[in-house]
Order: structure tokens, then C-alpha cells, then sequence
């Protein structure tokens, strides 16, 4: 199905491939998919659901149109940290009342996901993309979410590259597809015990700095804000 940017959505040329629905149309390029493990890790803030499909049209592979939720998680523990805490490119800096405020939740699916699958050698040329549909402009990433979202794969969603720590893959499921999630555990990036080590673990193997700081309750965010800065 063809789907033309318009007119704020046009890229700055043709490399990236703008036309994303033809790109994938039956009959032309081919999206490859596989399955995956069911047990994902998602971050967010400690008090909410971290079962939750955004609408906002503010993250990465949104629905452009809002038409359908989407939830993002990480498939390790890494991922999920450093696209949450990391959110722009030279970060050093972690704190503790960031840590405490939100949390690291385990989630399983009821069956294995079938999701497109963007990270293996060749899945972004026969699509005509490249590695900017990672880390570039959101408004484009959105017209390929939609485009392969409409894919006659009819997947759960799409598995890609972390634009911070490409070794680390990010998930997306789109609501109206992907099987029901079960919460397995959920607690606080600074919880003692085992948490606390992998936290540890995680921090030195980015190099960043750790600073302690003291708590300071969040402004309620306005409702199209609701899904997480993650990804």
C-alpha cells in the first residue's frame, strides 16, 4: 500500500527510501520475520502500568496517525537502561533520584512473537532503508511503523537496532497484533540485592557517572505524553 509523506515529512533525499509503503508492497521487496523468545524488559516510570501502547505519535515507530498503539521494550536489561537513561548521544550522567523513580519490569508474552525482523545483514537494502530509520528523523521512522504495520506478514511488530548500543536489539509491538503480556516481576533501577549488582553492571560497562541526589516528585505529564521517553 502506498503511503506519500507530506509535505513536514519529506526527507532530505531519496536515500532513505520515503516511499515506505511501496518499498514493502507485495510483489516488490520482501520483509523478513522470525520469532522470538517471549520474555522482554521494559523501563518506566515506577508508578504506571508498564503494559502500555502509546498513541502519542511523539516516539520512533509510532503510528503516524495514532490509529494503533505501540509498546516498546528491550530484549535485555541493557537495552532497556540505555535507551531510557541515555536518551541523547553523550549522557555521562545517571542519578539516583532518576533511578529510584522508575523501574526495570520483566514481561512475558502468552505465545512467541512474529516480529520484522530489521537487524539482520540485508533487512534494511531490501527495503530500501538504512541505518537512519534508527536514529534519524521521527517523522519518517512513523511511515515505515505504518507501511510494516500494513505488511501482508501481518507480524507483531518489529525488532531493531538500539540507536544507542546497536549490539542490543529494541522490540515494538503493535497493540492490535501482539499476543497478551504477563508482568513476571517489576522493581526500582536502585532496588538492593541483585538488582543493585546488575545496576552496577550496566553502569560500568556504559562508563557513566552515577550521582547521588534526592528525590523530587514529577509534574503529573500532560495525557499525550503518557508513554515513556524510552526509544
Amino acid at each position: 500500500m502506498r503511503r506519500k509523506p507530506t509535505a513536514n515529512t519529506e526527507p532530505p533525499d531519496r536515500e532513505l527510501g520515503s516511499d515506505a509503503g511501496a518499498a514493502c508492497r507485495p510483489g516488490k521487496q520482501e520483509c523478513h520475520s522470525h520469532r522470538v523468545r517471549r520474555v522482554l524488559f521494559r523501563s518506566h516510570q515506577i508508578k504506571r502500568n508498564p503494559i502500555h501502547y502509546g498513541t502519542s505519535r511523539i516516539h520512533r515507530f509510532d503510528s503516524p496517525d495514532g490509529s494503533y498503539g505501540v509498546l516498546y521494550a528491550g530484549r535485555d536489561a541493557y537495552c532497556a537502561f540505555i535507551e531510557t537513561f541515555a536518551r541523547s548521544a553523550g549522557v555521562r550522567i545517571v542519578t539516583t533520584a532518576e533511578l529510584e523513580a522508575r523501574a526495570l519490569s520483566e514481561l512475558k508474552a502468552t505465545r512467541p512473537l512474529n516480529l520484522i525482523d530489521l537487524t539482520q545483514s540485508g533487512a534494511l537494502a531490501r527495503i530500501g532503508a538504512d541505518s537512519r530509520l534508527f536514529a534519524g528523523d521521527h517523522s519518517i521512522a512513523q511511515l515505515w511503523s505504518n507501511a510494516l504495520h500494513e505488511h501482508p506478514a501481518e507480524a507483531d511488530g518489529l525488532i531493531y537496532r538500539s540507536r544507542l548500543d546497536p549490539v542490543r536489539h529494541a522490540i515494538v509491538w503493535y497493540q492490535d497484533r501482539a499476543p497478551k503480556l504477563v508482568e513476571l516481576s517489576r522493581q526500582s533501577w536502585y532496588a538492593p540485592g541483585p538488582q543493585r549488582r546488575l545496576l552496577v553492571e550496566i553502569i560500568e560497562h556504559y562508563k557513566l557517572d552515577l550521582i547521588e541526589s534526592h528525590s523530587v516528585a514529577p509534574r503529573k505529564p500532560p495525557a499525550k505524553a503518557r508513554q515513556e521517553e524510552m526509544f
